[in-house]
């Protein structure tokens, strides 16, 4: 989580005075790491006096973020649900014992500034489940107008799971400003499944222009001076009215469709001639090569 009083751009440019970094982890090896990597970048961050439990011990429970950056376990079931069924954080409804899913997504909006945004990944689970008051969480957090963009990644991204997995872009503040234009009751999607080369044959990464494709939509989208299209089988600005008569469902191949086949300039009638004619040949094939097992079955004895 980090909260900043200017934008990302300018604290790139070296603003760093303006960043406070926050953050938690239950690993004791993982929250090292990570003072060790901030430390490297020159960068201080409150990442609490040690390591604990986000939803037990929440050390920053008064922090308003204006950015969350999260990559939380998939589908966890031992997370102890049961024991925060009152929790202040559950302001959507209380997601169920056996799955963390929407108890990260809750947590994430809890802690989030009235403009803050996050970009949560999740499982693809949590896309389109109505188990144990999921269905009704998505509902309550679409009618809330606090999802923002959704983007279908590949296979094989993480080191961890082989899986796939989706991006989840939640925004406070979708009315605009002097820079982005009302998005209120719209939701951007994004079909990135087929993006990204295998590296070796359980991993995959995205290409740079697969990560500036994606960026740059979600931008063209989201800025006044954007130059937005809907893109068969890509993107799609969808509004609430779509969303709910697909019942709440998120999964982006439900909205942008699929993509269109180039058109190779071939009149349909020349297609199908030269597709029979081929086929009239491969059953004469075929029949010829029949006769000819027939014939050497019957001379070993074994007519057919």
């Amino acid at each position: 989580m980090s909260k900043a009083k200017n934008s990302w751009k300018e604290i790139n440019q070296g603003r760093l005075t303006d960043l406070a970094i926050y953050g938690q982890e239950l690993n004791a090896t993982t929250w090292k790491l990570c003072k060790m990597n901030l430390a490297i970048r020159g960068l201080e961050g409150n990442l609490g006096p040690h390591h604990d439990d986000t939803f037990h011990n929440d050390l920053h429970k008064n922090v308003k973020a204006d950015y969350i950056l999260a990559n939380p376990p998939f589908n966890i079931s031992d997370w102890g649900g049961e024991q925060l069924k009152d929790d202040a954080r559950w302001a959507y409804g209380i997601p169920p014992a056996g799955n963390a899913n929407y108890a990260w997504l809750e947590h994430m909006i809890y802690h989030l500034a009235p403009n803050g945004i996050a970009g949560v990944v999740l499982a693809n689970g949590s896309l389109s489940s109505n188990t144990s008051n999921e269905g009704d969480i998505r509902k309550s957090l679409l009618e809330a107008d606090l999802v923002d963009c959704i983007v279908a990644m590949p296979d094989k991204l993480f080191y961890s799971t082989g899986i796939p997995a989706s991006l989840w872009i939640i925004n406070r503040n979708k009315t605009g400003g002097r820079k982005h234009r009302n998005r209120e009751k719209e939701m951007l999607f994004i079909d990135a499944r087929h993006f990204g080369d295998m590296i070796d044959r359980r991993h995959r990464e995205l290409k740079e222009d697969d990560i500036h494709k994606i960026a740059d939509t979600y931008h063209q989208w989201r800025d006044i001076d954007g130059k937005y299209e809907d893109v068969q089988g890509f993107c799609k600005a969808a509004t609430l009215e779509e969303i709910q008569a697909n019942d709440y469902v998120l999964t982006p191949g439900r909205y942008v469709g699929i993509e269109k086949e180039a058109d190779d300039g071939i009149p349909f009638d020349e297609k199908m001639d030269k597709l029979t004619s081929g086929l009239s040949e491969l059953f004469a094939q075929s029949h010829q090569l029949e006769d000819e097992i027939r014939k050497n079955l019957e001379g070993i004895g074994y007519g057919i």
